[in-house]
């Protein structure tokens, strides 16, 4: 009995191993909620600790220049009042792991402009964003009625090379690349902010965000 219990607890735990890394619903409201409860917590409790508490611990800003966030988030003061924002669109990768919102922003001041945000999902599923960055408008852009959720077709990388999973070992997921982001910034401290989305043949141009140098 005693060796048949042994067994059995080391069985259980290959399962446990071979589990497969839990997967999720491309789901954009999800993250329109994210966006939404980040906006919150900003009014809430303020512009830069809503920034510093949602930010995933490699995400990137730009003050113009490029940042790591969190270094330069904390040692910031929130300002009295905050910046507000709302999304207009959301896109969300196949996997459901990625995503990426836009939408207008504006300031106690009155003054307004536009946003983009890169979220991604941590092993708890929960969304935190990767990227933030934005600009002024003289007028803000036209908003949907509603707010619109896409999700890209879905896009399999190709199988891993070497060998097969040990036995007892989760196979390797491969890397969705449905939807794919870059953020070029220029030396005079201009930037542009891509988003591409696969749409079963090739890839859609869906945010193309281009700031100028700073005045």
């Amino acid at each position: 009995m005693k060796g048949r219990g042994a067994l059995l607890a080391l069985s259980l735990v290959m399962l446990v191993a071979a589990k497969p890394p839990m997967r999720y619903q491309p789901d954009p409201s999800s993250v329109i909620a994210a966006e939404i409860a980040f906006n919150r917590l900003a009014q809430q409790k303020g512009q830069w600790t809503a920034f510093r508490e949602t930010a995933a611990d490699d995400a990137v800003m730009f003050v113009p220049q490029r940042v790591m966030a969190k270094d330069w988030l904390k040692k910031q003061a929130d300002p009295p009042a905050s910046v507000s924002w709302s999304p207009s669109i959301v896109y969300v990768s196949c996997d459901g792991l990625l995503a990426a919102s836009t939408g207008n922003w504006k300031r106690p001041d009155g003054s307004v402009g536009y946003f983009t945000t890169l979220w991604r999902r941590d092993k708890k599923g929960r969304w935190h964003w990767i990227l933030d960055h934005g600009d002024r408008l003289a007028t803000e852009r036209d908003a949907p009625e509603f707010l619109t959720g896409k999700v890209a077709t879905c896009k399999r990388g190709a199988r891993p090379e070497g060998p097969p999973p040990a036995k007892g070992e989760a196979p390797p997921v491969p890397q969705d690349d449905s939807l794919i982001w870059s953020a070029d910034v220029a030396t005079d401290g201009s930037r542009r902010v891509t988003v591409r989305m696969w749409n079963g043949t090739g890839y859609d141009v869906v945010i193309d965000d281009k700031v100028g140098a700073p005045s």
